[in-house]
């Protein structure tokens, strides 16, 4: 079992992310500490300003003083705002990289883990504990370097004018100490599960919008409405257990220190100073410096919860990061033509725990051969297919093309070499232009993306539309029918022009009008290409050059369509169920 990491090495982790910004952090550390100072000057300000100004009438000390509370807070302000922008500005890249840092390794993950995965969660993850993140390693420091120093001054003035009153109010230190070591584990607890919570009130929000239409049609909103209150609910307390916390946290704090507030007017009011007694200039600076000290100490207290924030939420971006990305140790380019693909006693089960969904499945196929697999659902085409781009890795076996197992491979040079068109359609909210064109860069012009509509008989509707090329498709092509975004899809494989192309079920949930569109652009993408074709309709498939019939993750026949109908076995009950 893995262990969680330790809270310090999260958090210097997290600082980490501060050191390339140094310069502009030097610049804040510099502005907190002119903060800090005037602080300082300020309660120092009050001793001559009430025994040199108001009780001896110094003239001296009746123009001093307001001269030089005028260029404190000149000076003040100055400090402060050179702290807080360069804090800000070290606080949004730190959040920029992180995401960035995220998001890339999405993009590389295997795609099992997103078979598991929330996408509320991930989508959280990014946005909500990134900020997180960056507060605990930008503004926290912010709040720490500025108060502490603030702190340090105002206790060393305190010191200056009373060593023995200052001790009164050291004594409440060690107390403080440990209530803020106790709540800590308090916090962080809450912490993790207002993000998890977070996560699944992402989830739910994002399935509702991307369901609305089956919602609306079975009547489910009362059911979402549920789904949703209970999530929602359960961030509510999750926020109220923390804000519980921080809530206690900080009266009892502040009543520790009132209590030495009043333990030093009663020594410094009493004979127990002896010789040592303050002027009442000296006395109002010491409570001045006191009183001032306040502010920094109860923000020093609640900074714990927004570390420990941090941490929670660096725990689980450092744990997505820490993920293995997909295994890319090939080294060779594949090169064209591809003359054959070869599939050798290939076993694979989605996880350890579950069944095989392919048992020792042997197939080989030559270059330009349009091969179609067929069974029933569950048979383990779909992830026969997936194997190939190493979408999923196979427990054991090979797969080879030209001869070399796929694993020798670069990922990008095994990708590159196939096409992909299958039953759901991936758009982005982007023109139909760059949706075609995708993955290519700027590299292809207008007229051969044209071209490539022309061929998928896909250009004629295009121009109808109201911007042609330019038109926008809405999310996941929601503006295009079914048949218009299979064709947008076939248009950007031809473009790809792979010598290896993969249908999945690319036609089977249009209607007649759109399917016969659609075929027209598969069969000008077939032509001169190895290809795999997943079906259900198997009128789909009858000129397939073979047809591989599978059962429980096993071949069980293969043949020409009229070889198999000939045979009278398991592709013939198929054709029959569907024809008759």
């Amino acid at each position: 079992m893995t262990t969680a990491p330790r809270a310090s090495d999260t958090y210097r982790r997290l600082l980490a992310y501060v050191r390339p910004h140094w310069v502009r952090f030097g610049y804040a550390v510099l502005g907190m500490v002119g903060f800090a100072l005037t602080d300082t000057a300020f309660a120092a300000l009050l001793q001559p300003m009430l025994d040199g100004g108001f009780a001896q009438k110094d003239q001296t000390a009746v123009w001093f003083v307001p001269v030089a509370i005028i260029v404190l807070f000149i000076v003040r302000g100055a400090a402060g705002y050179a702290s807080t922008y360069y804090m800000a500005w070290v606080g949004w890249a730190v959040i920029k990289q992180l995401r960035s840092e995220v998001f890339n390794k999405y993009l590389t993950l295997p795609t099992s883990f997103y078979d598991e995965a929330s996408s509320g969660e991930l989508i959280s993850r990014i946005t909500f504990n990134s900020q997180k993140v960056a507060n605990a390693a930008s503004t926290s420091l912010t709040v720490f370097v500025r108060d502490t120093l603030t702190s340090i001054g105002l206790l060393a003035l305190m010191f200056w004018h009373s060593w023995q009153l200052s001790l009164c109010f050291l004594i409440i230190g060690p107390i403080i100490g440990l209530i803020v070591g106790r709540v800590s584990k308090q916090f962080r607890k809450a912490s993790r599960n207002i993000q998890n919570s977070m996560g699944d009130v992402s989830h739910v929000i994002q399935e509702a919008i991307d369901g609305s239409r089956v919602v609306k049609i079975f009547g489910g909103q009362d059911n979402e409405i549920e789904r949703f209150e209970l999530v929602n609910e359960s961030n509510r307390r999750f926020n109220m257990r923390e804000t519980k916390i921080r809530a206690l946290n900080v009266p009892l704090i502040q009543l520790l220190v009132a209590i030495a507030l009043a333990i030093i007017v009663y020594v410094a009011s009493g004979p127990m100073l002896g010789d040592d007694s303050l002027s009442p200039g000296q006395f109002m600076s010491f409570i001045g410096a006191m009183l001032l000290l306040f502010a920094p100490m109860r923000r020093l207290t609640t900074l714990n919860s927004q570390i420990q924030q941090g941490i929670a939420a660096g725990e689980s971006l450092f744990s997505t990061l820490d993920l293995e990305s997909e295994i890319d140790t090939g080294t060779e380019v594949i090169t064209h033509p591809v003359s054959s693909i070869e599939y050798q006693g290939v076993t694979m089960a989605y996880r350890p725990d579950k069944p095989a969904v392919l048992n020792g499945v042997s197939i080989s196929i030559r270059s330009g051969e349009t091969i179609a697999l067929v069974g029933e659902s569950g048979s383990g085409k779909t992830s026969l297919i997936s194997l190939l781009p190493r979408m999923y890795e196979f427990d054991s076996g090979s797969i080879s093309i030209n001869g070399t197992p796929i694993q020798d491979y670069t990922l990008a040079s095994l990708r590159d070499t196939i096409s992909y068109v299958s039953q759901d359609v991936v758009l982005f909210n982007d023109t139909i232009m760059n949706n075609i064109a995708y993955g290519t860069g700027d590299s292809v012009s207008q007229e051969t993306v044209e071209a490539a509509c022309v061929a998928a008989h896909a250009h004629d509707f295009i121009l109808g539309l109201d911007k042609g090329y330019e038109t926008l498709v809405g999310e996941n092509g929601i503006m295009l029918s079914g048949g218009q975004r299979q064709r947008v899809a076939i248009a950007r494989a031809l473009l790809k022009n792979a010598p290896i192309l993969i249908l999945d079920e690319a036609t089977s949930a249009l209607d007649n009008e759109s399917e016969r569109k659609v075929q027209q652009g598969l069969d000008t993408l077939m032509q001169g290409r190895t290809t795999l074709v997943v079906a259900h309709r198997l009128s789909t498939i009858e000129n397939a050059d073979r047809i591989i019939v599978m059962k429980e993750g096993k071949v069980v026949e293969q043949g020409s369509h009229s070889e198999l109908i000939a045979k009278n076995a398991h592709y013939s009950k198929l054709h029959q169920l569907q024809f008759s």
